[in-house]
């Protein structure tokens, strides 16, 4: 064989660049001679199309400097140093005043002016006939608007939380939180596989239900029934009656634990998720499987329900959010955009909105097609939960111990400390699990690591003056609002 020569890249690339030429340079005398005519033609119906309202007739102005500066006509010239202005208005007849948008006075008439170099747009606005104009003539003004620049919502003030009350009796990590629609009593679940019920004024225990056999992951309070829901980690999710504190229903499927459980507001369905890969649609009388509802790849660690359009909303370790079609039992929408594993989903209460929580950000997402809306970054840890209210106050609870208080506008962090560990308990026993707000959003219920349940509310003696809110705009922030 014989050998290659080698050359340089530079070598290959002109050597390119002339087998071109050589190709395309015998047909440059086929083409057609440029006809002159034609060319002004063609760019005066472009001009009068494009620039109408910027080649009418200026009208009478009521200052001397201002009608000295209008006597002779604009010249706009193209690239070829033809009068576009003169050709499109029939030989000049058409005048244009340039004002100067740095309020400096006029500029002199007659300067070419380079189509599209101005930022301000001009605004044609009539003037009413006066004493000096011929009656029935409406004359013109060309009148300078600067654009303004694109607003960037100021975050909304939001008092500071601080701890009320830890609440102990739970003797494993305490997973899952839910409150009374009622807002008279709220369910825990933890490891110790007992599930239960504290009255939410005084904290104290009013109840234990037992029959998991493995941690408590997951609970939810019927606002129509009096039932609790409850999945865990012995691939059970269970229905308990409150009037008689026993379990009435048990729905089978799942092939592993199950992690996250949601009911629909308006529909008597209920929605489950797990290790298996699989969120399940529960008829809650019959008990029967009405949808598996399968695409994630991995753990589906949270679902939430959505009231309109009837929905569903899965967020998987497989790093994507899925939204699902309640009726069709199939995936409307993948959204893609998490690099990493999404633990938490939450609703807004009363926007139609929803966050996703990963360790690379927080996401907003707009319902029902998942329109992104911004990017929420700061919490740098494993966020395994998050809560907002309808004062706009969004927590994020992080696998550290972290809590982040969040403007949900603006994604402004107003506030963040780490929850205080019991005495006793080691530095890896600060993880936050699972937190919510009550039925009245004033305060916020954690379920955390060091077996405990804590209780935060505002500072009712902070004010903006004693904590002012230090924002700055972030002017490559996207917002969509």
């Amino acid at each position: 064989m014989e050998d290659v020569q080698k050359h340089s890249v530079h070598t290959l690339i002109f050597r390119s660049l002339k087998r071109t030429h050589d190709l395309f340079v015998s047909n440059q005398g086929n083409l057609a001679e440029i006809d002159e005519k034609l060319e002004k033609l063609r760019r005066s119906i472009k001009a009068r199309d494009s620039y109408g309202l910027v080649l009418d007739k200026a009208g009478k102005s009521s200052g001397e400097s201002r009608k000295a500066a209008t006597d002779k006509p604009l010249a706009i010239t193209d690239g070829s140093g033809a009068d576009i202005a003169s050709n499109a208005a029939g030989g000049g007849s058409g005048q244009l005043t340039k004002f100067n948008p740095n309020g400096r006075g006029v500029e002199k008439p007659g300067a070419p002016m380079a189509i599209g170099q101005t930022h301000t747009s001009l605004v044609r606005a009539s003037l009413p006939n006066n004493g000096s104009d011929k009656p029935g003539n409406g004359t013109t003004n060309l009148q300078l608007i600067p654009k303004k620049a694109p607003t960037i919502p100021k975050p909304k003030w939001h008092a500071p939380w601080k701890l009320s009350r830890v609440i102990s009796g739970h003797s494993g990590w305490v997973r899952c939180i839910a409150v009374e629609p009622g807002n008279e009593w709220f369910a825990t679940g933890a490891a110790d596989r007992v599930i239960k019920i504290w009255d939410l004024a005084s904290g104290k225990l009013k109840l234990s239900l037992t029959g998991h056999v493995s941690t408590v992951r997951g609970l939810a309070v019927s606002a129509k029934h009096p039932y609790l829901f409850s999945c865990g980690e012995d691939r059970q999710v269970k229905c308990w009656d409150l009037e008689y504190n026993k379990v009435i229903r048990h729905y089978h499927g799942h092939l592993s634990a199950v992690y996250s459980l949601a009911l629909h507001p308006t529909i008597d369905v209920l929605a489950t998720s797990g290790r298996d890969s699989t969120a399940r649609i529960w008829d809650m009388r019959t008990k029967a499987n009405v949808h598996t509802l399968t695409g994630h790849t991995n753990t589906v660690a949270s679902v939430v329900a959505q009231a309109t359009n009837p929905q569903i909303i899965t967020g998987s370790h497989d790093s994507t959010v899925r939204l699902w079609d309640l009726a069709a039992g199939k995936s409307v929408c993948t959204l893609t955009n998490h690099k990493k594993s999404v633990r938490s989903i939450v609703l807004h209460p009363s926007l139609y909105m929803f966050a996703s929580a990963s360790p690379d950000n927080i996401k907003q997402w707009r319902c029902p097609e998942g329109n992104f809306v911004q990017n929420i970054s700061g919490h740098t840890a494993i966020v395994n939960c998050m809560a907002a209210n309808n004062d706009g106050v969004l927590v994020s609870g992080g696998d550290n111990g972290t809590m982040f208080f969040w403007d949900w506008r603006t994604g402004y962090n107003f506030q963040r400390f780490q929850a205080p560990v019991q005495p006793g308990s080691m530095d890896s026993e600060a993880g936050i699990f699972a937190m919510c707000f009550d039925e009245s959003g004033s305060r916020l219920i954690t379920a955390e690591a060091d077996k405990t349940i804590k209780v935060y509310k505002e500072d009712d003696e902070a004010s903006e003056e004693s904590h002012p809110v230090n924002w700055r705009p972030e002017l490559l922030k996207r917002r969509k609002f």
